[in-house]
């Protein structure tokens, strides 16, 4: 199951977390561009980085994750990985991440 805002995904996954570091808040990305943030601000959940990649865990039945521009999404209970959307220019022949 995967879920997109802007530019951030997240994939539902079951990984076991307990190894990662939590971190002390609940901002999955910042924009470069606008100042704006992805982040969570209803339910409980935590934030853990895991082999240099950030994850997101909600323990409660759902959680709310909000950014100033895009459509609120409602996350149920799980663990998730958070990548950022990456887009291909054929012209310049790169990958680059899309910008929110």
């Amino acid at each position: 199951m995967k879920y997109q805002q802007g530019d951030v995904i997240l994939r539902k996954v079951t990984k076991n977390l307990k190894e990662g570091k939590k971190l002390d808040h609940l901002v999955l990305a910042e924009g470069e561009a606008t100042g704006h943030n992805h982040r969570i601000t209803e339910g409980i959940a935590s934030l853990i980085m895991l082999d240099k990649i950030l994850h997101l865990e909600v323990f409660s039945e759902t959680a709310k994750l909000e950014h100033q521009e895009h459509n609120e999404i409602i996350l149920p209970k799980g663990k998730y990985e958070i990548g950022i959307v990456k887009e291909y220019d054929p012209f310049e022949d790169e990958i680059r991440q899309v910008r929110d």
